[in-house]
């Protein structure tokens, strides 16, 4: 392919390596246009004009953070901790039974109930009273005396009633409450963890494109070591100048998706029969089939 030939003098050796005239016009005219290259793309980096995300204004807008808000803790003893049930309790159970919608309840039926006596019983009392003789006696008085009465306890009993009936909703709404109380924290916490989870994820692409740009010129040249070695069979071992390295999402990625076969190898190891469990169990399959696609993923990505 090439020849070498070599001259001595005062004891130092000089050598050297020369390839086919033709191959080496190629790779002069190629280092050129690498060269021109290389001067109009060192100072013209694509990532110079990234603007960074700000993951606090995309959560809690413009100004916030998020320690501005209250934390965990806090709102878990404002909902769960100093949650007095009894108390609770107490004020749902009078909302429901002693509201305001059960009060007008009462008011209408006592109102149809006097409207059915001054328009019905009192009159058919009067007709026979004044059949007897009786309207100025007091057996008249003693008549509307029943009729009051009866009223009075038709209204107690309809009253009792209907509050009674409510008893189930305020015992349903005081359990929704504290349902509400506990989901309440559930979802915090929730959104707490995407928050962080958004932020690191965020922040690592902010910080890997600030070192892109700050590093473009160094990509630039390593083209160029690689052009100028390419003679060589020189191999460019460049890797990406941030973010996880294959090998951690490889292993992330195989440990992601064992814990996701086990699990669901779990599942499946309930309903299996004791012949197909006799070698190796359901989670264990699943997990080396889980650990291989993590595997995978990792490596297409």
């Amino acid at each position: 392919m090439g020849s070498s030939g070599g001259s001595s003098s005062g004891g130092n050796t000089r050598s050297e390596m020369r390839y086919a005239p033709y191959i080496e016009e190629k790779h002069s005219a190629f280092l050129e246009s690498i060269a021109s290259n290389r001067i109009a793309t060192v100072d013209d980096s694509p990532f110079a004009d990234y603007v960074d995300i700000e993951v606090d204004d995309a959560f809690f807008g413009a100004g916030y953070l998020i320690s501005s808000f209250p934390s965990l803790y806090d709102m878990y003893g404002k909902f769960m901790a100093g949650l007095d049930i009894e108390a609770l309790w107490s004020q749902i159970f009078e909302d429901t039974v002693n509201s305001s919608v059960v009060t007008n309840l009462v008011s209408a039926e006592s109102a149809l109930m006097d409207d059915d006596i001054e328009t019905t019983a009192i009159p058919r009392l009067q007709i026979g009273m004044r059949d007897m003789n009786a309207v100025l006696g007091s057996t008249f008085i003693i008549g509307k005396a029943v009729i009051e009465d009866a009223r009075v306890k038709a209204l107690a009993k309809f009253s009792a009633g209907l509050k009674y009936s409510l008893i189930p909703i305020a015992a349903n709404r005081w359990s929704t409450h504290l349902e509400w109380n506990k989901a309440v924290i559930g979802v915090y916490s929730e959104i707490l963890k995407f928050y962080f989870s958004a932020k690191t994820d965020i922040d690592e692409v902010n910080y890997s494109m600030a070192a892109k740009n700050t590093l473009w010129p160094f990509t630039v040249l390593d083209f160029e070591r690689a052009a100028l070695g390419a003679l060589q069979g020189a191999i460019n071992s460049k890797t990406d100048v941030a973010g996880a390295s294959t090998t951690a999402k490889v292993i992330s990625g195989a440990l992601s998706g064992g814990a996701m076969g086990v699990m669901i190898g779990s599942s499946w190891n309930t309903a299996a029969t004791e012949t197909a469990k006799a070698s190796m169990s359901g989670s264990t399959y699943g997990g080396i089939a889980g650990a291989g696609l993590g595997i995978a993923a990792a490596l297409t990505y």
